[in-house]
């Protein structure tokens, strides 16, 4: 038991090694998931009678490990709520995720002893690819973990999400970690010489072919010219101190004089973080808002300018309130959203209210649900929780230039963004506040995943953080020009808009639902055997 304990850990290693933003050492992703192949085959050989709890407890340590140390800087994102809600709010990315994984490996086992090996492998990737997508669709969504998200550092490498998006780049690290699994298998058990070169044939042919198809595609890739000039503005306030230590007047000055001093008589968008704008709002009252109207003030000598940028906003029901509504006095109802907004030279103001809720900061997961709503009117009903809208939006310029508005960890979710595409969005705006994270490696696997978003839609994306990273990435998914962390400043860029749709943002994750179905197949025929046996 404590070698597969070893050999689980070992992988756990192996894969946050390989994790971004590691550069140069991607490819042990492709060896990572191996030790905890063989830890699961040691249980499944064994004589032991707990065969399934040692599977499930031996990968979940594993992917425990994997996650902690990736993901560690979740905590410093939370830790002001005090520890006693922070550190169970942690354990949400922490173990969930892993306990997901877990439960993946664990079908696995039982797919096994229903039929063979072959027929659990593959199975057990389609076990993985159903956790990842349940783990992207439902109230604590986190997929930050997804496999396909590891090749953000070699994004040269996956060109080809383009056509499959990051449940491609799944699917490939199993593949490659499945025929080294086999191959040793073989010599473990020792198979014939013609069964062992099969493997090599096929381990090849699974390494070579994506990578230099990827490779050709990146070389060769042509943006069309369809320049429009952008400017992207960090204010670099603290966000544990914005809204008490530096008054809103002053830091949307600091704002537009940022903007200012780079813009041109051609700018066509200025970028600015997620809730730059701190004082909330009433939507419907907007125009008369002394934050809106230094903003449009700001915009005079920008012709064709437009902002995008973060706010804190509310809408007021008088009846029909949403699920998430809290009650005001008069009998009224009111939602509090993280939301975009754009303003122009005119008057009018586009809003876009975060769909992708960080769960327990931004959300009450399972609020809806009958035997919990007590327990929330207790806390005032949906109180702390924001609300939110179901579909991507698209921002359209007077000219009619479309964007996507994006906040924070939204971008992590590659075929939410498509959707947008797909609506008309030419370029991907991302406006973040990762000052929360503090100088961790959660600021840089965010702009990371912003590359395969790039890829994916074939579209510039352009992301504003308040204390860093700021960046211009390209459709290739190079990160053309960057800031960096903790700096007052602001860029700009002539960047490439672009209407055509790649394959998989007509398609969105089909492999995921492939996944998801066959995996639904593979449970039903275990609950068959199990109820065939008995």
């Amino acid at each position: 038991m404590k070698k597969n304990l070893l050999l689980a850990i070992f992988s756990g290693l192996l894969l946050w090694l390989a994790w971004p933003p590691t550069q140069y050492i991607t490819f042990f992703l492709f060896v990572g998931l191996v030790p905890m192949l063989l830890a699961m085959e040691n249980i499944i050989q064994s004589t032991s009678t707990k065969k399934g709890k040692q599977i499930f407890a031996t990968t979940f340590l594993g992917c425990f490990v994997w996650n902690a140390l990736s993901v560690y800087w979740v905590y410093n994102s939370i830790k002001t709520i005090g520890a006693v809600i922070a550190i169970p709010i942690t354990l949400i990315p922490y173990s969930l995720g892993p306990l997901l994984m877990a439960t993946a490996c664990w079908l696995y086992f039982r797919l096994r002893v229903a039929t063979n090996r072959t027929v659990g492998l593959v199975g057990l990737v389609c076990f993985w690819i159903a956790y990842e997508y349940l783990h992207q669709t439902w109230a604590l969504a986190f997929p930050w973990m997804t496999l396909g998200n590891g090749f953000a550092t070699s994004h040269q490498w996956v060109q080809w999400y383009e056509y499959t998006g990051v449940y491609g780049g799944t699917v490939w690290i199993w593949l490659m970690n499945i025929l080294i699994f086999l191959f040793y298998i073989s010599l473990r058990e020792a198979q014939t010489t013609t069964y062992r070169k099969k493997i090599i044939i096929a381990f090849f042919l699974v390494l070579i072919l994506p990578v230099g198809f990827s490779l050709v595609r990146y070389y060769s890739y042509q943006e069309q010219m369809n320049p429009s000039n952008v400017v992207i503005a960090q204010p670099n306030i603290d966000p544990y101190a914005k809204e008490f230590s530096i008054p809103v007047h002053q830091q949307l000055g600091i704002l537009t004089h940022l903007s200012d001093s780079i813009g041109q008589k051609n700018t066509e968008y200025f970028l600015w973080p997620e809730t730059a704008i701190p004082d909330p709002f009433v939507e419907e009252k907007v125009l008369a808002n002394a934050s809106y109207q230094q903003a449009r003030q700001f915009l005079n000598k920008y012709k064709n300018g437009n902002i995008i940028t973060g706010a804190e906003t509310y809408k007021i029901y008088n009846n029909d309130a949403t699920e998430t509504a809290s009650p005001m006095e008069g009998g009224q109802y009111f939602d509090q959203f993280n939301a975009a907004v754009t303003i122009e030279n005119s008057d009018n103001v586009q809003f876009y209210h975060k769909s992708k809720l960080v769960p327990g900061v931004e959300s009450i997961p399972f609020s809806s649900l009958s035997f919990l709503k007590p327990v929330f009117a207790h806390l005032g009903g949906a109180t702390g929780s924001y609300g939110w809208q179901l579909e991507p939006a698209v921002f359209y310029t007077q000219s009619g230039i479309g964007s996507d508005p994006v906040i924070c960890y939204e971008s992590i979710w590659g075929d939410y963004v498509g959707k947008a595409v797909l609506k008309g969005a030419q370029f991907i705006a991302i406006i973040t506040n990762d000052g929360w994270f503090g100088n961790s490696t959660g600021k840089d696997q965010h702009l990371d995943y912003a590359k395969l978003r790039a890829i994916e839609t074939r579209r510039w994306v352009c992301q504003s953080a308040n204390t860093g990273i700021s960046a211009f990435i390209n459709q290739r998914g190079d990160v053309v020009k960057h800031t960096n962390w903790w700096v007052r400043t602001a860029i700009k860029q002539d960047i490439n808009l672009n209407s055509d749709l790649t394959f998989y943002v007509k398609h969105g994750d089909y492999l995921a639902k492939l996944g998801m179905f066959l995996a639904l197949l593979g449970m039903i025929w275990i609950l068959v055997r199990v109820r065939y046996k008995k």
